[in-house]
C-alpha cells in the first residue's frame, strides 16, 4: 500500500487500520468494540488509548502489538507509534498522579558511590536528545548534586498559579526538566531532616512541579533503601527501575539487595535492567585500550545471574568527571566515547520500558498498611 503523506494522516485514517485488529476469540474489531480511544497526531507521531475490560487481561500484548502492525502496515513505517498506546482499564477508576507523564522511571543503587546521579543525569539527557519530552527529579535529598552537574547552582525555580493550584516551573537545560531540593536549601549547609521532612519534600517536589507532558520522568533516589523509596511507591506508580553497580563483588552484593526491594511481593515494581559504571578505565588519548581497575563484567555476570536486562556499560573517562564538575553532562556530545556509551544506554531504556508497557499492567501506588 502507498505510504500516505504526512499531511493526510487524520483520525479516520488510524481507525480504518484498527479494524483490521480482532479482539482474539472474538469477531469484532477493536474499533467497534469502542477499546481504541483519545486519538492523537502530531505530524507522524501517532497516539491512542487502547481500553480493556481487566488489569489481568491475557491478551494485552498481543492486541498492543496487532494495532502497531496494523498502523504500519496501512500508514507506512515511518509512523510513530511505539510506546504511544497508552493501555488503560474501564475499572479501574483511580485518579491518576501525574496523568501527563507516560513512564516514571526510578534511578536507584544499593550503595553510595557508584555515580547513580551521574548517569540519572547523562540517561536524561541522552534520552532527551533521542526527541523524547524528559523531566528528572533529585530525590536524593541528602546529597542532592543534580543541580551542579546541570551548572545550575545559582538557578531558582520561578512559581506561578495553574487552575487555582500554586506550581514549581522546573529548571530546563539539555532539553531536560528538573527539580531538586539544592534549590531550596543553603548549598554550604548540611541537610539534617528525620524521615516524614524527606518524604514531604519529596512528595512536593513530585506533586508541585508544572511537569506538562513527560514521556520520561526520572527519579535519582538515595542510595541503598530507605523511606524516600517507599514514599516514593507510596505517591506515584512507578514504571520500572534501574539499578546502578560498579563491577566490583562488594558493590554487586548491595545490588541483590537494592533488587529484591523492588521486586519483593508489597512493592511488586519492576526492574528494567542494570546499568555497569565505571566498567572500565579509558583514557582519552587511547580511545581502544581499557583497563579493568575495579573488575571486569560483574555488572553483566549478575545481570545473568539475576536474569535482568544489562542497559549498558559506562566506562571510567576524565571527561565524565570534568563535565560534572563544570556543569555540561558529557551525554550531550553524543560523539564522545561516553556520550556514545550513554546513547545506547538511552536506546535500551526505551526498548524496556516499551516491552514492559506491553507484557505487564500498568505498576499501581503501593497500598502499605500497618498491623
Amino acid at each position: 500500500m502507498a505510504e500516505i503523506p504526512r499531511k493526510l494522516i487524520v483520525p479516520k485514517n488510524v481507525t480504518d487500520a484498527l479494524r483490521d485488529v480482532k479482539y482474539p476469540g472474538s469477531n469484532e474489531d477493536i474499533v467497534s468494540l469502542d477499546m481504541a480511544q483519545e486519538i492523537r497526531i502530531a505530524g507522524q507521531r501517532i497516539s491512542f488509548s487502547l481500553v480493556f475490560q481487566k488489569s489481568n487481561d491475557p491478551n494485552i500484548e498481543q492486541v498492543v502489538l496487532a494495532c502497531e502492525n496494523a498502523i504500519k502496515k496501512h500508514l507506512g513505517d515511518e509512523v510513530e507509534i511505539e510506546d504511544n498506546i497508552a493501555v488503560k482499564f474501564l475499572h479501574d477508576m483511580e485518579r491518576p498522579i501525574l496523568p501527563q507523564v507516560k513512564n516514571i522511571i526510578a534511578v536507584a543503587s544499593g550503595k553510595g558511590g557508584v555515580g547513580k546521579s551521574t548517569v540519572a543525569v547523562n540517561l536524561a539527557v541522552a534520552l532527551a536528545n533521542s526527541g523524547a519530552k524528559v523531566g528528572l527529579i533529585d530525590a536524593d535529598i541528602f546529597g542532592p548534586s543534580i543541580p551542579k552537574m546541570f551548572g545550575a547552582e545559582d538557578i531558582r525555580p520561578t512559581g506561578e498559579k495553574v487552575e487555582g493550584r500554586e506550581v514549581i516551573n522546573p529548571v530546563e537545560k539539555f532539553g531536560v526538566k528538573f527539580l531538586s531540593v539544592g534549590f531550596f536549601v543553603d548549598a554550604e549547609s548540611a541537610i539534617i531532616w528525620r524521615g516524614p521532612m524527606a518524604s514531604n519534600a519529596l512528595k512536593q517536589l513530585i506533586s508541585e512541579g508544572n511537569w506538562g507532558k513527560l514521556d520520561y520522568l526520572l527519579i535519582d533516589l538515595p542510595p541503598g533503601t530507605s523511606d524516600i523509596h517507599l514514599t516514593l511507591v507510596q505517591s506515584v506508580p512507578v514504571t520500572g527501575a534501574i539499578i546502578v553497580t560498579t563491577p566490583q563483588d562488594v558493590a554487586l552484593a548491595d545490588v541483590i539487595r537494592g533488587t529484591s526491594m523492588f521486586q519483593s511481593k508489597s512493592i511488586d515494581v519492576p526492574v528494567l535492567g542494570l546499568v555497569e559504571n565505571m566498567a572500565w578505565f579509558t583514557p582519552a588519548e587511547l580511545p581502544e585500550n581499557k583497563y579493568y581497575i575495579f573488575g571486569k563484567d560483574g555488572g553483566k555476570i549478575l545481570a545473568d545471574r539475576l536474569g535482568l536486562k544489562l542497559l549498558g556499560q559506562i566506562p571510567i573517562v576524565q571527561s565524565i568527571r570534568e563535565g560534572g564538575d563544570a556543569g555540561t553532562p558529557v551525554a550531550a556530545n553524543g560523539e564522545t566515547v561516553t556520550g556514545m556509551a550513554f546513547t545506547e544506554v538511552a536506546k535500551s531504556v526505551k526498548h524496556q520500558v516499551h516491552l514492559r508497557n506491553i507484557q505487564k499492567a500498568p505498576t499501581k501506588k503501593v497500598k502499605i498498611t500497618r498491623k
